[in-house]
């Protein structure tokens, strides 16, 4: 199947990571100009290098979502060098594990501006573009725990959540412009993420981290962790041209994992 990605220009956040970088790859082996967005320079480059290797075209980029003074310079350099943004994949990283009471006002604030804030700026910059091209994919990486919150997840439940009402609000504002909008949740995907979730309850239980990892897979129907490379192929589809009539939608990658409707 044509995803009709070929040449499009793609910016993946958190493109050095597990998720990010399997969507960034598999976004690369379609054709698509990726721009390989990541707070740690080394992880971008690795993906970046791996994509070369395979003969597809990306750009290493170095970007703090804390920061929203560098949005409009950033942008800018990626029209530059690889031409206006079409696909948006907004996948940012996660806070760490707590209860959701009694957290330091600053530490919610923080959270926000980094996971929240600083998606609906990227997309507000990038916006105008796919409207005058009528063409645009924007495309919201969160969380299983936006369905069924996840214990000891408070501050991602909460603030992951924001952008499940955002995405389906500006599916309906865009739609007539050319441009989808959808939310993805990651189940439990093997990724060093996920390793660190288990470590840490492991830790808090007194439990061998390998008891807390067979318990947690015993619970997906599908009967183990999801491969990074299968949450890469649902992204890639929801960016492509196949996906025009897919919008305000969370699409769950769980390996049945939620179990409500």
């Amino acid at each position: 199947m044509d995803l009709g990605l070929r040449d499009r220009t793609a910016l993946v956040f958190g493109a050095g990571g597990g998720l990010g970088g399997a969507i960034a790859r598999t976004l690369a082996g379609e054709g698509a100009k990726v721009v390989v967005a990541d707070l740690n320079g080394d992880a971008a480059g690795a993906t970046v290098d791996a994509i070369k290797s395979a003969g597809g075209q990306a750009l290493e980029l170095v970007w703090d979502l804390a920061d929203l003074s560098v949005i409009d310079g950033n942008i800018g350099s990626i029209e530059r060098d690889f031409g206006a943004v079409d696909v948006l994949v907004n996948n940012t990283g996660g806070p760490p594990p707590t209860p959701v009471a009694g957290q330091d006002p600053g530490q919610w604030l923080a959270q926000f501006q980094s996971m929240v804030l600083s998606v609906i700026a990227i997309t507000d910059r990038v916006l105008p573009g796919m409207r005058e091209r009528k063409w645009g994919r924007i495309i919201t990486s969160t969380s299983s725990g936006v369905v069924a919150p996840i214990p000891n997840l408070g501050i991602s439940n909460t603030l992951r959540l924001s952008l499940v009402g955002w995405s389906k609000t500006l599916a309906r504002e865009v739609g007539r412009d050319g441009i989808t909008s959808n939310i993805v949740l990651p189940g439990r995907i093997a990724t060093q993420r996920i390793t660190f979730l288990d470590e840490q309850k492991a830790k808090r239980e007194n439990r061998p981290v390998a008891d807390v990892a067979a318990e947690s897979t015993a619970s997906i129907p599908i009967g183990r962790y999801g491969d990074p490379q299968e949450y890469g192929d649902v992204v890639a589809f929801l960016a492509s041209e196949r996906a025009s009539y897919v919008t305000g939608s969370v699409i769950r990658v769980d390996g049945g994992l939620i179990q409500s409707i």
